[in-house]
């Protein structure tokens, strides 16, 4: 990565547009919130695609969010883009200590480890208290798993992990016996959240992973209308098992997501 890189147009483009253009002159942090997380979700799903260029852009576009909220936060008196750069190296200065300071470290793990020390002694009340609220369930569910991982409250093998993913299934299966629809909906969410916890202890990305099967889902479906269009038929006047037919033949046809 280049030692040098000057944002200066950007900033400059940012305070004209703020000045001329009548759009932009009405948004404020609220109004670009939903935005920003439309940005962001257009990011992931580049990656995902590993579509390198759409990465790009969609970088290119969070980077703009980021002047946007500055020059908001200059208006409002709050801060800068200058406070917002200085503090994210300060804060990257400080919760590296093998880096920056005279902490040994022995891989990754003892780094993260050190890092949720760090935010503690910053003031957090809890090794939990650095999740956001809003993240999506699955995205949620991760980072409080990984953050738990940290102070030591973490399965030994996967082995261990897979075990108490059977034990919430059996505890699914009796809530459904029950006929309770909370009790059903409680286990049901046990059952995901280690799930979840013992793909990320095979070190998957559960959301990517998930996101994935939605998209050879979605191919091999819409692939399947159309082999039904060709024949002059109609899904909603198939059976289950004249549209497994084809989709066997289709999975047979090495269709990738």
């Amino acid at each position: 990565m280049d030692q040098k890189v000057n944002i200066d147009r950007l900033v400059n483009i940012m305070d004209e547009l703020r000045q001329k253009c009548p759009w932009d002159q009405k948004q404020n942090i609220h109004t670009l919130r939903q935005q920003t997380i439309e940005e962001t979700y257009e990011l992931a799903d580049a990656i995902t695609e590993k579509d390198w260029q759409g990465i790009k852009e969609e970088l290119g576009d969070l980077l703009l969010h980021v002047i946007f909220y500055s020059k908001i936060g200059v208006e409002e008196n709050q801060f800068s883009l200058q406070e917002v750069i200085d503090g994210i190296c300060e804060k990257l200065i400080k919760r590296h200590p093998h880096i920056y300071g005279n902490v040994t470290v022995n891989d990754e793990e003892d780094v993260k480890k050190n890092w949720e020390q760090i935010k503690l002694s910053e003031g957090n009340k809890s090794v939990l208290s650095g999740v956001p609220t809003s993240l999506p369930a699955m995205v949620k569910a991760m980072r409080i798993q990984e953050k738990a991982k940290q102070v030591g409250f973490e399965w030994a093998t996967k082995e261990q992990v897979w075990e108490k993913v059977e034990e919430e299934k059996m505890e699914l299966l009796e809530a459904v016996q029950s006929g309770k629809k909370e009790q059903i909906e409680e286990e049901a969410g046990d059952l995901f959240f280690s799930v979840i916890n013992y793909v990320r202890f095979l070190k998957v990305d559960a959301e990517n992973a998930l996101e994935l099967t939605n998209k050879k889902f979605i191919k091999r479906f819409t692939e399947m209308e159309k082999v039904v269009e060709r024949k002059g038929m109609n899904l909603s006047n198939m059976t289950l098992e004249q549209m497994d037919e084809i989709w066997n033949e289709i999975k047979k046809q090495n269709i990738e997501r």
